[in-house]
């Protein structure tokens, strides 16, 4: 397989997250940003969600400033629209999203397109709609909809950084315990289904859906 190497981008990375909800990015590109803040130079990082309420937000914030460890300077914002109801409040994100255009991301993460979630889709529409010349990957989330895809690209992870990225959702998102899909084997199982297909030599990776890139 090809590979893409970060490591020479003069002035470091600059990474945008985005999330329709509190535990989306860490499930989704947990693993990947982990992975990327211990070898790459991550200069500014942008960690942007959109639905919450009081506890949901602790939570989201606690859980982030965990994964963004190792990144020079990180912000990170957690707002309050209502969860389901995103599409709705289209315009009030697009704005939100719009502000964030001077900061000119390296990569930005963001929803898969095809998910089920109206909430989810609603994101990677409007981060497309947004950012034109930028690096776009789309991160997964399994659910009972069923709706995952065939990733074309992949980001291995040791097992260390499988394992933390586990760990750190489990223990911070408590108020999602009772969810009958929200368990260790449900997280490392995408992990590993994904590390089959990318052939890692680590056993497990993240899968992203990238429909534009330019060498």
């Amino acid at each position: 397989m090809l590979s893409v190497n970060f490591a020479d981008r003069t002035g470091g990375l600059r990474v945008l997250c985005l999330g329709a909800h509190c535990d989306d990015i860490e499930i989704g590109c947990g693993g990947t940003i982990i992975r990327m803040a211990s070898e790459y130079n991550i200069q500014q990082l942008k960690w942007l969600v959109f639905t919450s309420s009081e506890e949901r937000s602790a939570e989201a914030k606690r859980s982030a400033a965990c994964f963004v460890q190792g990144c020079k300077e990180t912000e990170i914002i957690i707002k309050k629209f209502k969860d389901g109801f995103l599409p709705y409040e289209a315009e009030q994100i697009k704005n939100s999203l719009e502000e964030l255009k001077p900061f000119n991301p390296d990569i930005i993460f963001t929803h898969y397109r095809h998910d089920l979630h109206q909430d989810h889709r609603t994101i990677c529409e409007l981060t497309w709609n947004t950012f034109r010349n930028n690096l776009i990957l789309e991160y997964e989330i399994p659910k009972y909809d069923g709706d995952l895809g065939c990733p074309n690209w992949f980001v291995t992870l040791e097992e260390e950084v499988a394992r933390k990225k586990v760990k750190i959702i489990m223990e911070c998102f408590k108020s999602q315990a009772s969810k009958h899909w929200f368990d260790d084997d449900t997280f490392f199982s995408l992990m590993r289904l994904r590390g089959i297909e990318s052939a890692s030599p680590t056993r497990y990776a993240e899968g992203f859906y990238v429909k534009k890139s330019v060498m």
